[in-house]
């Protein structure tokens, strides 16, 4: 009898002590693993957007931001980071990113954002549905209709084009550029580039034969804007962006896209929807397509410079426009 009531006493010991240690531990953290391709004022915007939109949820996560710096292997690297980490969702920001994270993130869900064609990048099948863990947000640009804006401020018989000829959304875009050019009767010129580093020497290449610059979203060039930015206006050669963001910061005659902002606070809202329960294969592609969500930036200084003069309808319908060094957001 006393063996059996000193088992007892010692079984309720342990059990206590075990719920001690449980109590005691942390409870298990909730991490949201961020890939960006690279460092540049859009994508930082769409980090900051998720942030806050999880932040404005009371969603209580702690954040692992990774940025590739325009490298493959190197995004490949924080996938299995993520991997091994165990991340709740993980975010990639632009398509080499999220393509890294589709790759080797089999179980966990991935939600991309800022990809200008997942079904061409090969994240989903279908716009119209996810994928098994699979889901996000494009910003797919209106093209020719950012060109035929440029038209109406500078008649344009040559544009030239910068791209990554390794970044698929970059591929996806120059086809898409080439077929506006087309059809607006404007002679393309291209020229490629791998990464940033070369981006300058890209435009010196193009410069003297071309009367205005196209840029797209195309994540290598656009972090590399300031070189771009640099040789345009030393040759007096106007710049049409597809980049809002960082327009702000360079001398960039017009830019009309997407804000990159709140892109970031949808992407937030589906991976607050994911950490409720819901499924990414029931989450169709969202896209940016209220007014409100299109920013357009006209540069008054740089109109001024190269001896243009901005249509009033555009500058009316422009919600961000520099003057004397100022920009002022409508």
């Amino acid at each position: 009898m006393r063996k059996i009531f000193l088992l007892t006493v010692a079984s309720s010991l342990l059990l206590m002590a075990a719920s001690m240690v449980s109590a005691a531990e942390p409870a298990q953290k909730t991490v949201i693993g961020i890939s960006k391709i690279v460092s540049h004022p859009a994508l930082d915007a769409v980090v900051k957007g998720i942030q806050d939109e999880l932040a404005a949820s009371k969603t209580v996560v702690e954040y692992d931001i990774q940025n590739a710096n325009g490298d493959i292997n190197t995004a490949a690297s924080i996938a299995n980071k993520f991997q091994a980490g165990k991340v709740a969702v993980a975010v990639g920001v632009a398509t080499p990113t999220a393509q890294s994270l589709v790759n080797t993130l089999k179980g966990t869900p991935v939600v991309f954002s800022a990809v200008t064609d997942p079904v061409k990048a090969g994240l989903v099948s279908s716009l119209k549905k996810g994928e098994k863990n699979v889901t996000g947000v494009s910003d797919m640009t209106p093209v020719k209709q950012q060109i035929e804006l440029l038209l109406k401020i500078k008649k344009v018989k040559k544009l030239g084009h910068v791209y990554t000829s390794s970044e698929e959304n970059a591929v996806v875009l120059a086809a898409v550029v080439k077929q506006a050019c087309k059809d607006l009767g404007i002679q393309y010129i291209e020229t490629t580039v791998s990464k940033s580093a070369e981006v300058k020497q890209a435009v010196q290449s193009i410069i003297r034969r071309v009367d205005a610059l196209y840029i797209s979203t195309d994540n290598t060039v656009v972090s590399a804007m300031s070189a771009v930015a640099d040789v345009a206006m030393k040759n007096k050669v106007p710049i049409m962006s597809a980049d809002p963001s960082s327009a702000e910061s360079y001398p960039v005659l017009a830019a009309w896209g997407f804000d990159y902002y709140k892109m970031g606070r949808v992407t937030g809202k589906m991976v607050n929807e994911i950490l409720k329960g819901k499924k990414p294969e029931q989450m169709p592609t969202r896209f940016m397509t209220k007014t409100e969500d299109i920013d357009l930036l006209i540069n008054l200084d740089v109109a001024k410079k190269l001896g243009l003069t901005i249509p009033a309808d555009i500058l009316k319908s422009a919600n961000k426009i520099v003057e004397n060094g100022k920009l002022t957001k409508k």
